[in-house]
């Protein structure tokens, strides 16, 4: 092993990562023009990722966490062997330079997700607290008796639930709003048309998932922009597009985005909450504490400034660390050079699967007009249930997800079985895994 950049990386066929010193952030324009690169040789990928040296099983979940890169495996050991401190408190060099380096994941984060000021990314526990947070510290203070919030009852329950407490919350006081659910078209993209069916003038705010958990559909809603009255928010699920593809929410037209780390080669515990600057004097604290920067008055709470209004207590310093280092990996890789990968991957898993007997599709990319695809495909198998196929397939080597997958509106609890890819899987892993499919559909049709 050497030390490139900072980082360690593996001697023969590493990705060398470029140094923070001499990094600058990944700007909307490269990621574009990432978009049409080519992957890395998989030896090279594979080098980073110690769970998967010695692995002799094929790991294809990466949509419920990805495997952690070595620089994000030392980066969390740093801060607990050596210099730990707190964080925007001490005047001591330990915290001052870990508040400093804070500052720098953010700005760094900022420029990833594509918005236009460090000030509109918050870090969050995750991406549920990060969704909960939308509908505590903008939901409880903005809508009023009669408002209305348009969702996806099919969307993970981390983008249901947290609208379904507000309406709750807001009942006790008096405020009725109302949640109104849009359809999904067969590609698992939003249906557009439906939402703008359903649109009326008290409509609030518009959530969708970016890319959907279980259907592998993109969803930008591109179709609704000149369309909607521009006061109605937009708030993106891109738990599953972060890592994945170039996001830039400033073209999405986002007032809110939310990401998970673990889900792009981060720690668990750690999210973005993206806040457009539009809406900062709509929020109300989320976590009012130490280092909110609220102060008390004669009605309650004076609300401080963004982001610290919406970060309230220590923050997880070592999963934003580590943050800061996945990062830097996946521009390394290049975001688009890895949307190129999975969408090939994908079709391969289609094209492989659609001819066994048996095989049904969710919706998703294998009934998309055209080829796309983006490292999320559902299915079902005739003659056997989910759950069982997931315990055969486990047992010969290959860790799926099974289940309904977190979508609350799937009441038959039948579920189905979801692969999910990313940078380090190959396409003789797909082959492998089609032909164990085939071999399970001609034992149970």
């Amino acid at each position: 092993m050497r030390i490139v950049g900072g980082v360690r990386a593996a001697d023969e066929g590493s990705v060398t990562l470029r140094s923070p010193a001499s990094r600058s952030p990944i700007t909307r324009a490269e990621a574009l023009r990432l978009s049409a690169a080519s992957a890395p040789a998989p030896a090279a990928v594979r080098s980073l990722f110690p769970a998967l040296a010695d692995a002799t099983e094929i790991y294809l979940d990466s949509a419920a966490t990805t495997q952690k890169p070595l620089p994000v495996i030392e980066t969390i050991h740093r801060y607990h062997s050596g210099g730990t401190a707190n964080v925007g408190r001490g005047t001591y060099p330990w915290a001052t330079g870990l508040t400093a380096r804070i500052a720098r994941v953010r700005e760094r984060a900022a420029a990833f997700i594509g918005a236009e000021h460090p000030d509109e990314v918050v870090f969050t526990g995750g991406a549920t607290a990060a969704l909960n947070a939308v509908a505590l510290s903008w939901g409880l203070a903005a809508l009023a008796d009669g408002d209305e919030i348009l969702y996806n009852a099919t969307d993970h329950a981390s983008n249901v639930y947290p609208w379904l407490h507000l309406q709750g919350l807001l009942a006790r006081f008096g405020r009725r709003i109302e949640l109104i659910p849009y359809r999904v078209t067969g590609a698992g993209e939003a249906d557009t048309d439906d939402i703008l069916a359903r649109i009326t003038p008290r409509t609030r705010l518009i959530t969708a998932s970016h890319l959907h958990h279980v259907f592998g559909g993109l969803s930008t809603l591109e179709e609704l922009r000149g369309r909607i009255d521009p006061a109605i928010l937009l708030c993106f699920d891109c738990s599953q597009s972060g890592g994945h593809l170039p996001v830039d929410v400033t073209a999405l037209g986002a007032d809110f985005a939310i990401f998970a780390a673990h889900k792009m080669f981060g720690t668990p515990g750690t999210g973005i909450l993206y806040c457009r600057r539009r809406v900062h004097d709509r929020l109300v604290p989320f976590l009012p504490g130490g280092n909110s920067g609220v102060r008390p008055d004669a009605t309650g709470l004076t609300a401080g400034t963004m982001p610290e209004l919406l970060e309230g207590g220590t923050p997880n310093i070592p999963g934003i660390l580590a943050l800061g280092s996945a990062l830097e990996v996946l521009e390394s890789f290049g975001v688009g050079a890895i949307a190129v990968h999975n969408r090939t991957l994908t079709r391969r898993l289609i094209d492989g699967l659609r001819p066994v007997p048996g095989v049904e599709f969710l919706p998703g990319p294998a009934h998309a007009a055209c080829a796309v695809g983006y490292g999320i495909v559902s299915f079902t198998l005739n003659g056997i249930s989910a759950t069982d196929l997931g315990f055969v397939l486990s047992e010969l080597g290959f860790l799926v997800r099974t289940g309904a997958h977190c979508v609350p509106a799937d009441d038959d609890g039948a579920g189905s079985v979801r692969i999910s890819t990313h940078i380090y899987n190959t396409p003789d892993e797909i082959d492998r895994f089609v032909a164990c499919v085939q071999s399970v559909a001609e034992e149970v049709t």
